[in-house]
């Protein structure tokens, strides 16, 4: 059994038959502190913060992505989560953490247990951004973390990909609904989550026209596949 719950922002909760991985969880208010455009407009979900993945994915230092003060609490217990972050994520988060931190750039692969994650190219203005290709019994969940629509994101992307998780808000350098719209399409994805808006806009998610699509609500199960 699969399950994935969307955190808010860019943040995935997976369940792979008892494995969980975290993805960019942003559980604070940090970005308001750091600058006051940033008011959130739906709380953080603070039972999260006791949740102890098996795995925990950065894809960039951004901090609604990479935020310390979710961090701090997610990774209390030393040793016990593997960290996978691309260089200038991995900087922040190896400080505190005394976890197993692994140096995940693109086109770095890692397995754990009956997963295996390979790091895939984004085009962001972080400049070791990430996605992630998540391969669980033949099956493949790509995160393209924060990116703009771009031929070397396509050219990275030659499996079959079951659901993709995408960026749609548009500013901050990452795609618009349209062009995410059409990289869904461009991948051959057979389902398609839209992610990235919401929480500091008021985007409204039916702007993402691809066909078979699933439109997330916070912190609650966007799916579940057997």
């Amino acid at each position: 059994m699969i399950t994935c719950i969307w955190l808010g922002q860019a943040g995935l909760l997976f369940n792979f038959n008892g494995t969980t991985v975290m993805v960019d969880p942003y559980l604070s208010n940090s970005c308001y502190e750091k600058n006051k455009k940033f008011v959130r407009r739906f709380p953080a979900d603070k039972s999260f913060l006791k949740v102890r993945p098996d795995v925990l994915i950065l894809t960039h230092n951004h901090l609604d992505h990479t935020d310390p003060q979710t961090l701090t609490q997610i990774l209390k217990n030393p040793g016990s989560t593997l960290v996978l972050a691309p260089d200038n994520a991995w900087s922040t988060v190896r400080g505190f953490d005394g976890s197993n931190c692994v140096l995940f750039n693109a086109g770095t692969g890692w397995t754990y247990k009956s997963l295996h994650f390979k790091a895939v190219y984004a085009a962001h203005s972080d400049n070791s951004a990430i996605g992630v290709i998540i391969n669980f019994e033949g099956k493949n969940y790509y995160v393209t973390g924060d990116t703009l629509f771009h031929d070397k994101v396509l050219a990275d992307i030659t499996c079959p990909v079951e659901v993709v998780f995408l960026p749609i808000n548009g500013v901050g350098n990452n795609m618009n609904a349209v062009d995410a719209t059409l990289l869904a399409e461009k991948i051959g994805a057979k389902l398609a989550v839209p992610l990235h808006f919401g929480l500091f806009d008021d985007i409204d998610p039916k702007s993402f026209t691809f066909t078979n699509k699933i439109i997330p609500k916070p912190y609650q199960v966007i799916f579940e596949q057997n």
